[in-house]
């Protein structure tokens, strides 16, 4: 039987490579995110490509309601998800007084309570049915210490770790598999839209850089093998070692250097 995936903020960089690796993989997709026209595009190239079902259903997870209606609409196709991908996100790197407190919400609201409550809604089936897959896509921001400029950004990455985690344990034995996706600095429109492609491009050399392709491909295998988290790339890993073993002081003063650097702060 074909598996179905449902993939939030699928029309571009991680999460629309996430859907090309799917669906090569042989799974059927469903495709979520506020541009419809970039959905729409995605999912004719992939069906073309691949030869597999992509179901185009656009949602904005700023909204409350937004999971619950997903998941109804989804319900109402016939559909049955088997995996989910909480990749949807963005961040805001004017610092914490000079961004609209309405932009907080709605980045908490997307990139926190959305895959809480997507989770909630679709796990019980993936447990009934002894089969499922989750990748929540947390970041590289998550293990470091949060820096000023984007100041909600890593805080809210950090809890997706240890939820991921905690999801993890819960669902050991079930056929469910929990995976925390922590990548780095990847080559997508994520830095356009925040504002700060110039700035991350100058400061950072290229060997820093990893293709949004990559970083799928590790996250897929990361999670076939049950992996409660994965940091693609060895410089992140060894970042995010060094970050533990740094006395706080060291670290905040280290992350600032870097929000300096990115004119954050």
């Amino acid at each position: 039987m074909k598996r179905a995936i449902l993939i939030t903020g699928a029309s571009a960089g991680i999460g629309a490579a996430l859907a090309r690796v799917y669906a090569e993989k042989g799974w059927d997709l469903i495709l979520t995110a506020r541009r419809e026209a970039a959905l729409t595009v995605l999912a004719a190239d992939i069906v073309a490509r691949y030869g597999v079902a992509s179901t185009v259903i656009t949602a904005d997870l700023a909204e409350p309601e937004a999971p619950a209606r997903l998941v109804e609409a989804i319900a109402a196709r016939g559909l049955v998800v088997d995996g989910l991908i909480n990749n949807a996100g963005f961040s805001r790197t004017t610092g914490f007084l000079a961004t609209d407190p309405a932009q907080h919400a709605a980045m908490v609201q997307v990139m926190l309570s959305a895959p809480v409550a997507l989770s909630r809604l679709l796990l019980p089936g993936m447990v009934e049915r002894g089969f499922g897959r989750i990748i929540n896509v947390a970041s590289l921001a998550g293990q470091m210490p949060a820096t000023g400029g984007d100041t909600l950004y890593g805080p809210i990455k950090s809890f997706l770790i240890k939820a991921s985690q905690g999801l993890w344990l819960e669902t050991r034995g079930t056929g469910v598999h929990v995976t925390a996706l922590c990548p780095g600095y990847t080559l997508t429109e994520f830095h356009d839209v925040n504002g700060s492609r110039e700035q991350v491009s100058s400061a950072y050399p290229p060997w820093m850089w990893q293709t949004a392709e990559h970083v799928a491909r590790v996250a897929y295998d990361a999670c076939e093998a049950d992996r409660p988290r994965v940091t693609p790339g060895a410089m992140n890993n060894v970042l995010a070692a060094l970050a533990k073993l740094l006395p706080d002081g060291l670290a905040l003063n280290m992350v600032a250097g870097h929000a300096r650097r990115l004119k954050r702060i």
